[in-house]
């Protein structure tokens, strides 16, 4: 009798425990399966009053629960959100499913202190690997400029005044930002680990076909999923981002500013891959940092990995010469900075993505048929070459 009453006390402190804001399922764990870093806002930015945003986006990971992050980390002021929901969809972002809640704390409503994150309850939603899903926010009150990722690559859809978190509405406005949502996490049947990637607009898909999913690292979910690998790949790069110095508010915090914020608070993360540089060494103008700083940058980020136990891959930087701002000094030091890359040493090994997509004929630029038209990021087929580049069994 004391065995079976011990065994049903602890079945329901289980099931209490599993019922905690966040808490995945009895015996489970989270894993990033989607990402979106944000960044500080600018005078440009959107602000939200009594409206619903509707954002789609493709799970490299699936699992038996989901939550999501919400972000104020910028914010100057509480932020509240009067619902969310999320909802299966289709190749075309139409619905396939119906609306289902979210919630925080028992609650449909959220208040989020200013200059923070915010994780939903656990909710019971069994999702698939690369399965698209929608999430719905309504935004009761003046929001204030938005904490937002700024290249989203994907349209989000803004309604007039209400709450349509759980029935469809007519847009009345557009965008291709990632506004106040930052992550979504799953509890994976089969043990699932993550690949980070981290960088800038290369990585972040810039030029890349909206709605379509055609970023390198998308490419390489596809990879890792049709080999039968349970890998979830989280997409943390942010556009015009710089690994040492600040730039323009909407290119974020220089890598080394975020890393802990992007990198280490990504549950299941087991791999980091970098491609990242070229802003530092085209922002830089004729005095762009020299190659010791780089290196030393690079060595920065290797160490809190490795603190953390994550595996480093780290990539060359691709050509850019024809890029508005390319300089010769920049070009010296981007091959200094790739030879010392291509040694390996200190780090689990590197990936030649300069190698994968640069001329034969004129190895500081780009091939014409893979490049966007600037120099500088690649189009949808050098994206592809990229992401088909990467030898999968770094992975295993």
């Amino acid at each position: 009798m004391i065995r079976i009453a011990l065994a049903a006390s602890v079945a329901l402190v289980l099931a209490a425990c599993s019922s905690l804001p966040g808490a995945a399922p009895v015996g489970g764990t989270w894993v990033g399966s989607w990402g979106a870093s944000p960044a500080v806002p600018t005078p440009q930015s959107k602000s939200f009053e009594n409206q619903t945003v509707r954002q789609v986006l493709r799970l490299s990971a699936g699992g038996s629960h989901v939550r999501i992050r919400l972000t104020n980390e910028y914010g100057d002021k509480p932020l509240k959100v009067g619902g969310a929901t999320i909802q299966r969809v289709g190749a075309d972002g139409q619905p396939t499913g119906d609306p289902v809640q979210l919630s925080f704390g028992g609650s449909r409503e959220v208040v989020i202190p200013k200059a923070s994150p915010f994780y939903s309850e656990s909710l019971a939603f069994p999702v698939k690997a690369l399965e698209l899903v929608a999430i719905s926010l309504y935004l009761p009150e003046q929001t204030g400029p938005c904490t937002c990722h700024a290249l989203g690559v994907q349209n989000v859809e803004i309604s007039g005044p209400g709450d349509f978190t759980h029935g469809g509405f007519e847009k009345k406005e557009q965008f291709t930002s990632r506004p106040f949502l930052s992550a979504i996490e799953v509890a994976p049947t089969t043990p699932t680990r993550a690949i980070i990637t981290f960088g800038d607009s290369i990585t972040d898909g810039y030029q890349s076909t909206i709605g379509a999913n055609r970023r390198w690292p998308d490419v390489l979910a596809e990879r890792l999923q049709k080999a039968g690998m349970n890998r979830a790949v989280v997409n943390q790069a942010i556009s015009g981002n710089r690994i040492l110095g600040y730039a323009n508010a909407s290119f974020g915090d220089p890598a080394l500013a975020r890393f802990d914020r992007d990198v280490l608070t990504v549950p299941g993360a087991q791999w980091l891959v970098m491609l990242e540089g070229v802003n530092d060494l085209g922002m830089g103008g004729a005095t762009p940092p020299t190659f010791e700083m780089m290196k030393a940058g690079y060595q920065q980020v290797i160490e809190r990995a490795h603190a953390h136990g994550l595996k480093v891959y780290l990539s060359t930087i691709i050509p850019y010469d024809g890029a508005r701002y390319h300089t010769p000094e920049g070009e010296v030091t981007r091959h200094k900075i790739n030879d010392w890359i291509r040694l390996g040493q200190g780090f689990e090994g590197f990936i030649d993505l300069d190698a994968a997509i640069r001329d034969p004929a004129n190895p500081d630029k780009m091939k014409a048929d893979l490049q966007s038209g600037d120099w500088l990021h690649p189009n949808d087929a050098g994206y592809k070459v990229m992401g088909e580049a990467i030898d999968l069994s770094l992975f295993r």
